[in-house]
């Protein structure tokens, strides 16, 4: 069994402990406020086994991706006191979101873990792409380029550039990038109703985190030159190394890879045992390669740089790690539904799988990291999912109960909220049917799901 296949299997427990932690908010609040529980399952039916304890019946069923908590009275008929039927709209209101809240609670003691053990990392953010005729194209902005501020506000983050940029939309917005080493002055207008899939500025970025390189392995071109294992990389084409980015984009630009493939020698500063080196890295033309790296036979070992965050801030800077990836989600989910974001974009049980796979190969840190971070993300997903107000959803019965809190008192019939939530159920499946089609092709293609 291939490792990438292994790293995908990675998905299953994490989506188990997730949504046992989901339905375990459920049957909390229900015997919270009164309700009773009639079976607590693992996974979708067909059940494998069950038992009893203290009248629950507890399950375990064939189908991973999923868990329910069934109560007394979902079906709308029974008036027994311990029914669901009976209680008042804000206890049926608090049993709706308290998977979610749960969910929600699982991120951010996470994201803390992660925060107070880890650290969190210096990131960097590149600009990869620029759309011809752009006002990223018209301000000067170059692929390479870092953008270091916006608006007066340092960026350490992907998603800043994308908020920062929607919030001056219409606006002259100061943004200041480093080329070459050098701090560049721009001002560019972002748009208000950009093309879909190109965002308020035109450029495509790419987060690199701040890291220490030094040579893993070396062959052919890197060799030749006089690197050695453990030489530190120092500078590349004359720009000091802080990152991944910094040695690729150095090797790519002056190695010819944008114009026109041509052979090149590329100055390179290495620290070897507390001496430091003058090499020059001969880069081969090369049409077609799978990075500046291989092609001049160098294999580089990345150490990430973590900022250490003290005690007394771990709470708030988890709490604020964990808004960012919020706001980023919804972003996302908003794009989505205005046609900015495509159908492909999304991912179900499948794609997850290839997400974790691909996140967990190009990932330099630590698995119990990387893997709490997948479980974040995940997690927070969940939350937010559970509660749009979808039919068969939590947050499509949580409409029916402001609803009636609405109509005062005055309750949908059941029947009639049920036939809704079915045909909420059979959509559901279709889109996901939809996803999973997607995913399988993705995955027969070779096409990978990260940018």
């Amino acid at each position: 069994m291939s490792e990438g296949l292994l790293n995908g299997l990675y998905i299953i427990p994490i989506l188990a402990v997730l949504i046992v932690i989901h339905e375990i908010g459920h049957f909390a609040s229900a015997r919270a406020v009164g309700v009773t529980v009639e079976e607590f399952g693992i996974g979708i039916p067909p059940r494998i086994k069950g038992w009893t304890r203290n009248g629950v019946i507890w399950s375990l069923n064939a189908i991973p991706f999923g868990g329910f908590v069934r109560v007394l009275g979902e079906d709308g008929k029974s008036m027994d006191p311990g029914s669901m039927n009976t209680k008042r709209p804000l206890q049926r209101a608090f049993f709706l979101v308290a998977g979610s809240a749960m969910n929600l609670l699982l991120a951010l003691v996470l994201m803390m873990l992660v925060v107070g053990v880890q650290g969190l990392p210096f990131d960097h953010v590149y600009i990869d792409e620029i759309v011809p005729a752009s006002p990223a194209a018209e301000a000067g902005w170059r692929q390479g380029d870092r953008i270091v501020e916006m608006g007066g506000a340092s960026i350490e983050d992907r998603d800043e550039v994308s908020r920062i940029a929607r919030d001056f939309a219409g606006r002259p917005m100061s943004v200041v990038v480093e080329r070459d080493g050098a701090l560049l002055e721009t001002s560019v207008v972002p748009r208000e109703n950009p093309p879909a899939n190109q965002g308020p500025t035109g450029v495509g970025t790419q987060p690199v985190s701040r890291a220490d390189l030094s040579v893993d392995t070396v062959t052919g071109s890197a060799k030749a030159a006089g690197l050695a294992p453990g030489d530190r990389l120092v500078s590349v084409a004359g720009r000091d190394v802080t990152d991944q980015y910094v040695v690729t984009h150095g090797l790519e630009t002056a190695g010819g890879f944008f114009r026109g493939y041509a052979s090149a020698a590329v100055p390179v500063r290495v620290q070897r045992g507390g001496e430091t080196r003058e090499l020059t890295l001969a880069v081969p033309a090369r049409l077609f390669a799978p990075s500046a790296l291989a092609v001049a036979g160098l294999d580089a070992r990345i150490d990430p740089i973590f900022e250490q965050v003290p005690a007394a801030q771990v709470i708030p800077r988890g709490f604020s790690e964990a808004w960012q990836q919020m706001s980023a989600m919804l972003a996302g989910l908003r794009d989505l539904v205005t046609g900015q974001q495509p159908l492909s974009g999304v991912a179900g049980p499948i794609g997850m799988g290839q997400i974790t796979s691909e996140v967990i190969g190009e990932s330099v840190l630590p698995l119990w990291v990387t893997l709490a971070q997948i479980s974040i993300l995940l997690s927070l997903n969940l939350a937010v999912l559970n509660l749009l107000p979808l039919p068969a959803l939590d947050g499509g019965r949580l409409l029916f109960v402001v609803i009636e809190i609405l109509r005062g008192g005055r309750r949908i019939a059941p029947e009639r909220e049920g036939v809704v939530h079915f045909a909420g159920l059979v959509i559901l499946l279709g889109f996901m049917f939809v996803v999973a089609f997607l995913d399988v092709g993705r995955l027969l293609d070779g096409r990978s799901f990260l940018p």
